[in-house]
């Protein structure tokens, strides 16, 4: 699988990437050994890098992605993990599935981008993933949190890549105009955006895109089937976390139809669109199985047919003038 840098540091990561949140019981429980299948069938199909977070089940997917690593030589993979919610314990009993996960509750998450808050969480992290580094550091949705964000936390990532703790740094968010000032204000290698640049939502053209592309800054896309609807359009498909509205669940069945009269399916295309910007480095997909690790790396794959584009384009599904994919595998 194709390798990119990241920026102008010396990390680089595959062209599509593990994201561990199902990991950490996402939406509903992960046995142990269905996860670390998970793990291994995304190594079987190339994929070396690998990104988690704590908020990921209260740590769990972390702890879960570093013992399935374990089987593998660390200089061959990357990892990244984020900072920005700090876990603390906590004596309360019930479960997580108010923030989305099928896990107890044992700790709850603390808004903390102060520049002590992101060691500590890093530190936390290594300890959970049993690393002594890791590759990439996110400040994680600091949307709320753009002064201390700017004047704490960045400052902080700054320290630990020159002192060679970790290796690029970034932000991850579910907007991209906080990530474009991040991209022009700061020296980070890398932004991750999820869910704005799809083929349902390509918000990042207007700005952090061409941001990046001037800067030299890359960008991870995450959210490729828009937490959904784009993987399996059907009535109560989720989009961006909640119920598709009518006009999106259009869209999408008609782009579905539109992907099988020629020859391939919806889950390609939106997996080719969003490599096919030169800004993008990697694409990041979420999965809780071997099957659907399977299923991705089938998908990212397959060719798109050009004549694909040229009817989205043609029916107004796209915009006219957005960058699609040559018509070659990725």
């Amino acid at each position: 699988m194709n390798r990119h840098r990241l920026g102008r540091s010396g990390v680089e990561v595959t062209g599509l990437a593990f994201g561990a949140a199902g990991l950490g019981n996402l939406y509903r429980e992960v046995g142990e050994e269905e996860a670390r299948e998970a793990v291994r069938a995304a190594w079987q199909r190339g994929i070396r890098s690998f990104d988690t977070a704590p908020h990921y089940g209260l740590g769990l997917a972390e702890r879960r992605l570093g013992a399935a690593l374990r089987e593998h030589p660390r200089d061959q993979y990357t990892v990244s993990t984020k900072v920005g919610r700090r876990l603390e314990p906590t004596g309360a009993g019930g479960d997580d599935l108010a923030n989305g996960f099928a896990v107890p509750a044992t700790h709850r998450r603390v808004w903390d981008f102060g520049a002590d808050g992101v060691r500590r969480t890093l530190e936390a992290s290594l300890e959970r993933l049993g690393l002594d580094r890791v590759d990439v550091v996110y400040l994680h949705d600091p949307d709320d949190h753009a002064d201390q964000a700017f004047n704490e936390a960045y400052p902080a990532l700054e320290r630990l890549r020159s002192e060679g703790v970790v290796g690029a740094i970034g932000a991850g968010m579910n907007q991209s105009a906080m990530l474009t000032r991040f991209v022009r204000d700061t020296d980070v290698d890398v932004v991750l955006c999820a869910g704005r640049h799809t083929l349902l939502d390509q918000s990042a053209l207007t700005d952090l895109l061409p941001a990046a592309l001037d800067n030299g800054t890359s960008v991870v896309v995450g959210g490729a089937f828009n937490s959904g609807l784009l993987a399996d359009p059907r009535p109560g498909a989720t989009y961006d976390y909640g119920r598709a509205p009518a006009e999106m669940l259009d869209r999408a069945l008609r782009m579905k139809d539109a992907a099988e009269r020629h020859g391939t399916t919806l889950r390609a295309a939106a997996l080719a669109f969003c490599a096919a910007h030169p800004a993008v480095a990697s694409v990041l997909v979420g999965a809780r199985s071997a099957a659907e690790v399977h299923d991705c790396a089938d998908q990212f794959a397959a060719p798109v047919p050009a004549a694909l584009w040229q009817e989205l384009r043609d029916t107004g599904l796209l915009p006219p003038d957005v960058p699609v994919p040559a018509e070659e595998p990725s």
